[in-house]
């Protein structure tokens, strides 16, 4: 293929996307496409009963698709396959929820799917680009999917590090928490009233938690279910060893300020296990520009001018 047929191509291709989202602009307007569903429209009424978090709405707010229903098993099914590649919905599910974003799984592969899409849309315009200024080539029409494979592994990575991020601060901030509940039993608070006045006067991620669980407290569900819950929903280890031993001696009827002075105690022992474990891996990181860059510089100091004596026959 010579420059002369890429260019055409490349002219080609600009022209039939401009004239693609031409027609998909007019065809939105139109009000038996442009209409939102009747599932969209009745949603926010009944929500409150079916669905609180929004979590079974196949495509997220602000995302209406023309075309009917086949446009919308499309993209259905780009989901769940895109799904399957990177993890399952029960492993996003958990993500998000260790990450603190109040989406379902379902919102988040939809967002990465259109993320992916609007990448590959940028690959194919810098693409066409190059080629109407007569420096494309034929490998460069892999740039497009490149960057969409590109930009879904970074937003699952993004979520990942998030996910772990808030996790770190939630297990720093655990032993602060611990301590002040145990100083509020130990002033004649029950636990419940102890865990409303942190959720009042505290900040950060464990208080955010808190105040959800004292609000699911007062719609009626038990102290024990929900702290057992939200232990289960973040999957942290000294979170879930706390709540245990917390759920343990409400029913056996123990008393709560010497348990959460001995989990706080834990945990900031297993902060101090994880700091010293960081710090190991910190020192093996330092060795890496010694052993890449100091010390091959110092080998060849010492060789060279050696080596350029012999050269010389100076030697």
């Amino acid at each position: 293929m010579n420059a002369a047929q890429v260019t055409d191509a490349a002219l080609a291709a600009m022209l039939g996307t401009g004239f693609a989202v031409g027609v998909l602009c007019l065809l939105a307007v139109v009000p038996r496409w442009g209409a939102p569903s009747l599932a969209r429209r009745i949603s926010p009424y009944i929500r409150d009963v079916t669905d609180p978090r929004g979590a079974t709405i196949d495509l997220p707010r602000g995302i209406d698709l023309p075309g009917g229903s086949d446009i919308r098993a499309l993209w259905g099914a780009a989901q769940r396959r895109l799904g399957r590649l990177f993890g399952s919905a029960d492993a996003v599910t958990l993500r998000l929820r260790q990450a603190g974003w109040q989406i379902g799984a379902e919102t988040f592969r939809a967002r990465q799917l259109g993320a992916a899409v609007g990448a590959l849309a940028v690959g194919g315009v810098f693409v066409v680009t190059l080629a109407l200024v007569g420096r494309a080539s034929t490998a460069m029409w892999l740039l497009p999917p490149l960057f969409a494979v590109i930009v879904v592994i970074a937003t699952d990575m993004w979520l990942t590090h998030g996910a772990r991020a808030r996790l770190a601060r939630l297990q720093e901030e655990l032993p602060t928490l611990l301590e002040f509940l145990a100083l509020c039993l130990s002033a004649g608070e029950g636990l419940l009233d102890a865990l409303r006045r942190v959720g009042a006067v505290g900040s950060g991620e464990v208080t955010a938690e808190v105040r959800a669980v004292v609000l699911e407290v007062g719609t009626g569900s038990p102290l024990a279910a929900s702290l057992t819950r939200l232990s289960v929903e973040l999957e942290s280890a000294p979170l879930t060893r706390a709540v245990d031993h917390l759920v343990a001696a409400m029913d056996r009827g123990a008393p709560l300020a010497g348990v959460l002075h001995a989990q706080a105690q834990d945990a900031r022992d297993e902060a101090k296990r994880s700091l010293l474990e960081q710090a190991g891996r910190k020192e093996i990181y330092m060795l890496l520009p010694l052993v890449f860059m100091i010390l091959p510089l110092s080998v060849l100091f010492a060789v060279f001018p050696g080596v350029f004596m012999l050269r010389l026959g100076l030697g």
